[in-house]
């Protein structure tokens, strides 16, 4: 399927303030939130001007705004882009926001070579863009300086059936097996969906993101103990701590990798030869 980037803004427009709230559904979504958190905290850091593609509500700008960085705030979605603005005016946050942008992760044009400390690409712009991937890739290094760092994340493959499994229970076994194969949900293989990106395995993302000068410091799941758990809470604060104690030690082991509804990743630039 070819990036269509007309149908992806049309999706994220209709989807609103879910993006904001998906985060929120249950236990395992609860973690993702926790695990992309921890990854900003690790690679963030104060002052650190910060390019957000894919930026949606707000989620992470508010997080980026709490570690103390500028953030300029990038989305396909007209709508996100507003309520991007709505929520940081609302939640306090807009003071670290240099500005907001509707534009493609495929032409970050408008931003000078080496202009940021950081790039930011969580909730999947990299799954989007299907064939056009290598050219997204190569936008957010050019606008990063050397040392600089990619966090990212896509939608994983294995996790994703795993949490829908219901869903696949139900869909042609031939679609299913095009979809193992390619990774890619389309109109073709999900005629039902209007939601069509590409799904990676850990070996896939790994293997894309390793080019000349840069290296993958960390690649890990978004969840890994509570992928697919819908009905579960815990709300003592120590229970808590430790059920993310365990998720942040198994979602980085090798065989836990794939478990998650995303696949996260910490990609520093190291030269100017990328």
């Amino acid at each position: 399927m070819a990036y269509d980037a007309a149908a992806i803004a049309a999706y994220f427009d209709a989807l609103g303030l879910s993006e904001w709230e998906r985060f929120d559904r249950t236990l395992g979504d609860r973690v993702s939130l926790a695990m992309h958190t921890a990854l900003l905290e690790r690679y963030v850091r104060p002052r650190h001007r910060i390019l957000e593609v894919g930026a949606g509500p707000g989620r992470f700008t508010e997080l980026l705004h709490g570690l103390g960085s500028r953030v300029v705030v990038a989305d396909l979605s007209a709508r996100q882009l507003e309520l991007n603005r709505e929520a940081a005016r609302g939640r306090g946050f807009a003071s670290s926001v240099e500005a907001w942008h509707q534009l493609d992760i495929c032409d970050l044009g408008p931003f000078d070579a080496t202009s940021f400390d950081g790039v930011v690409a969580f909730g999947g712009p990299f799954s989007y863009v299907f064939e056009r991937r290598d050219t997204a890739l190569a936008e957010c290094v050019r606008v990063l300086r050397p040392g600089g760092y990619l966090l990212l994340s896509v939608m994983s493959l294995w996790g994703t059936l795993h949490r829908h499994r219901a869903a696949v229970r139900d869909m042609p076994r031939a679609a299913i097996r095009t979809i193992i194969a390619t990774g890619d949900l389309t109109a073709e293989t999900d005629p039902t969906s209007k939601h069509y990106c590409h799904m990676y395995r850990a070996t896939e993302l790994r293997t894309f993101l390793k080019k000349e000068g840069l290296t993958v410091e960390q690649l890990s799941a978004s969840s890994a103990l509570t992928t697919g758990v819908e009905n579960e809470f815990i709300t003592a604060p120590e229970q808590w701590e430790a059920l993310l104690e365990y998720e942040a030690v198994a979602c980085v082991e090798p065989g836990y990798l794939d478990a998650g509804t995303h696949l996260l990743a910490a990609v520093r630039r190291d030269s100017l030869a990328a």
